[in-house]
Parts: structure tokens; C-alpha cells; sequence
């Protein structure tokens, strides 16, 4: 199975073959392909390129799928004798990217 370590947004995430991750939103339209140059590690089997920081001339790419939210976290601040109550929420938005080619990069 060939995987991969990505770098997106700050974040890391493992890339396989054939499957989908879901990234912090990106500005890309749906459908459209993406390059990921971030490669941190690549791995086919038994054999492993560890990157300084990248690996070079390797990279991922992708087709986004769509844009979706995430799950709604609600806060609430509440500070007794004060009458204050405070409710807050949050919903992050999420880019589905579809892994079609991990490799050597044109």
C-alpha cells in the first residue's frame, strides 16, 4: 500500500492511494486538480523516503470532491451571581480531496 505525509495548512495528514482526506477548506472549485508539494514521507511497501523536511521531486495529487462542514461544537460561558450566560458555536469548514497519484512529479 503507498501512503504519503502531506503538509496542508499547517497540518499534517496521510494520503493514501485511492482515498479521500478532508483538509482545512482550500480555494479551489470542486472537480477541480490539485498539486500537493508538501511531501513529508513517502512510503511503497518496505521501501521509505523520509524527507529534510520535504521529500524532493515527489508529489500528490488530487481532485477535490467537494466542500463540507464539520460537526457543530457549541461553548458556553456561564459565570454564577452575574446573570451572564453566553453561548457560542463553531462549524469549520472542511475541503474532501480524492488522492489520485502519489509519485515523481512532472
Amino acid at each position: 500500500m503507498k501512503f504519503a505525509i502531506i503538509e496542508s495548512g499547517g497540518k499534517q495528514y496521510r494520503a493514501v492511494e485511492g482515498r479521500t482526506i478532508e483538509v482545512d477548506r482550500l480555494p479551489v472549485e470542486a472537480g477541480e486538480q490539485l498539486n500537493l508539494d508538501r511531501v513529508l514521507l513517502v512510503a511503497d511497501g518496505d521501501e521509505v523516503l523520509v524527507g529534510t523536511p520535504t521529500v524532493d521531486g515527489v508529489a500528490v495529487k488530487a481532485t477535490v470532491v467537494d466542500h463540507v462542514k464539520g460537526p457543530k461544537l457549541l461553548s458556553f460561558k456561564y459565570r454564577p451571581k452575574k446573570r451572564i450566560r453566553v453561548r457560542g458555536g463553531h462549524r469549520q469548514e472542511y475541503t474532501r480531496l480524492m488522492v489520485d497519484f502519489i509519485g515523481k512529479s512532472e
